[in-house]
Order: structure tokens, then C-alpha cells, then sequence
């Protein structure tokens, strides 16, 4: 079979539920158990007993009783998928009390904003550098139908796939970058988490889940070559503050010995030239404060 002539996956979609109002059906249900009681009463009075009226009033009760078990709660940000033998028919998003037919089923979700802060999990940078992370992830359910019946638990579900965009993500950039001439991880926060949030909610659609937020709450070398890294993050630090240093000492050289022409202030051959580099070389790069040395004689 070709991959064009794959079925597509036959997700669940939500739609809206017929529901009524519980306040509504609250009234008939105590009006109907007081009818109930009133026809009972009349019936087995000694002057005129009926036992159509006791009839009545036991069937009144039972249906006045039967709406009670129909009642449910649904409190702010909270939802309620109606299922009749398994069949889906409906969410109902409608605060409050409601009431549908007793013998459909009401599975209740929250669709409230969930904070998840994730494991740390040790991952193999785009250099193979082992480091560790963990990620901060605010989702919500958006689509109740899918959420409940596409998936088995959509919250091991989110946890499950955060762990995966988090290694994937991980995988994909290197840790740091000297020279700031790749986008790293711990360099462009921003960047990686937008990244991280766009392939979270791919991941998650198909369990009709959305992410808000998302971050990177950890994120360091693994132990075992954390002082091995760091030694080398110094010496790229020495290197690359010399090679600045180097550049600033080689344009101040050049720019005295040209002033000092330019003005007519002394004239140099190339031997004197080359000592006066030199001087100031080991004046501008050195670390330590140097002592002038006043020379009265003849430099020969």
C-alpha cells in the first residue's frame, strides 16, 4: 500500500453538547415529587381511594426522582463530555448546574491553565557535549473530545512529550559559542524557547492541548565534564580578550608612529622603528605596569 493511500487517523473533535439548564429541571423535579405526594395522599384517603391516583403518584415520583440522578456541577473553567453507552455527544462548557438524561454518561476535564516543570534529563548537545536540562511549560486543553478519547492520559502525554521536544531541541544547537556566530542555548533564550513552544503544540495537537509558555529552567554541563568545560570557556575567555587586546595595541602603534611622522616629531629608520614597536607592544599588551627607562645616550 502506497502512503497516499494510508486512511487518515480518525480523530475526535469536540462539539457542543445538549444540555439544559439544572435550575430549570431543579423546579420540575421537586414540582413533580410534590405532585407525586399530593396524588398519594389523595388516593389513599378513606372517602375516595383510587388506585389509579396511587398509580399516578408512584410514577410521577419515580420520573420527579429519575430527573434528580440527571444533575451535575460544572464549576468556572471546567467541562463536561456527554457520552451515551461510549458514544461522544457533546461537551458542555456552561457554568453552573446542569442536567442532562440520567442514563448519559458526564466525564468531567479541566481546562484550566496547567504549570509543568519538567525532569532534568541529560542530553547530548549538537557538539555531542552531555549537558542537562529541564523545561517550564504552561498548557491548557483546548479540544475536550480529543484530550479524552485520542489519547490514553493526556497529561503523561504532555510530560512525555515535553521530554521529547526537550531532548530534540537540546540535540539540535550547541551549548555555547565563543564567538557568538551560532544560535546556542544558552545564548538566545528567546529564540530557543519559541522554538521549543512551536514544536511542543505540534506535538500535543493530536491531543487537543495548546502551550502558552515555555522555557528552559535548567541548563548546564553534565558533572562529569562540567570542569573540563569550564577550564576551556577560560582559556577561550583569555584567547579571545588577547586577540582584543592585540587588535586595540596594534592600531594605537600604528597610529603614533603615523602621528609622529605626520607632525615631523622624530625621524626613524627601520631598525629604531621596528625598537619603538616593539616598546610599545610590550608597554600596551603587557599585565604589569612598566618603568620608563630614560635613555641619555646614543640608542647605538
Amino acid at each position: 500500500m502506497s502512503h497516499a493511500d494510508t486512511p487518515a487517523l480518525n480523530r475526535s473533535r469536540e462539539v457542543p453538547a445538549n444540555t439544559q439548564s439544572g435550575y430549570v429541571m431543579l423546579v420540575v423535579s421537586l414540582a413533580l415529587v410534590g405532585l407525586a405526594g399530593w396524588l398519594f395522599i389523595s388516593a389513599i384517603a378513606p372517602e375516595k381511594a383510587d388506585v389509579l391516583q396511587v398509580i399516578g403518584a408512584g410514577l410521577t415520583g419515580v420520573v420527579g426522582l429519575l430527573i434528580l440522578t440527571g444533575f451535575y456541577m460544572i464549576n468556572p473553567n471546567e467541562a463536561a463530555a456527554i457520552q451515551l453507552f461510549g458514544a461522544y455527544k457533546g461537551t458542555d462548557r456552561n457554568e453552573g448546574l446542569r442536567w442532562v438524561l440520567p442514563w448519559l454518561g458526564k466525564t468531567k476535564i479541566s481546562v484550566r491553565a496547567n504549570n509543568v516543570i519538567s525532569q532534568t534529563i541529560k542530553v547530548n548537545d549538537a557538539r555531542g557535549n552531555p549537558i542537562e536540562m529541564a523545561a517550564q511549560v504552561v498548557w491548557r486543553v483546548t479540544d475536550t473530545a480529543q484530550a479524552l478519547f485520542d489519547v490514553d492520559d493526556y497529561r503523561e502525554f504532555v510530560t512525555a512529550q515535553i521530554e521529547a521536544a526537550v531532548r530534540s531541541i537540546g540535540s539540535r544547537y550547541p551549548y555555547d559559542d565563543i564567538e557568538h556566530l551560532e544560535v546556542t542555548l544558552r545564548g538566545n533564550h528567546d529564540e530557543i524557547s519559541a522554538e521549543l513552544r512551536l514544536a511542543l503544540i505540534e506535538r500535543l495537537s493530536v491531543a487537543g492541548i495548546t502551550v502558552d509558555e515555555c522555557g528552559l529552567t535548567h541548563l548546564a554541563y553534565a558533572p562529569e565534564i562540567a570542569g573540563a568545560m569550564l577550564r576551556r570557556q577560560q582559556a577561550e575567555a583569555v584567547i579571545a580578550a588577547r586577540k582584543k587586546l592585540v587588535e586595540g595595541a596594534v592600531s594605537m602603534v600604528e597610529m603614533a608612529l603615523h602621528q609622529l611622522s605626520e607632525k615631523d616629531v622624530v625621524h626613524l629608520d627601520d631598525e629604531r622603528r621596528a625598537t619603538m614597536v616593539s616598546n610599545l607592544m610590550v608597554v600596551l599588551c603587557g599585565e604589569r605596569e612598566t618603568q620608563p627607562v630614560v635613555n641619555t645616550g646614543s640608542l647605538y
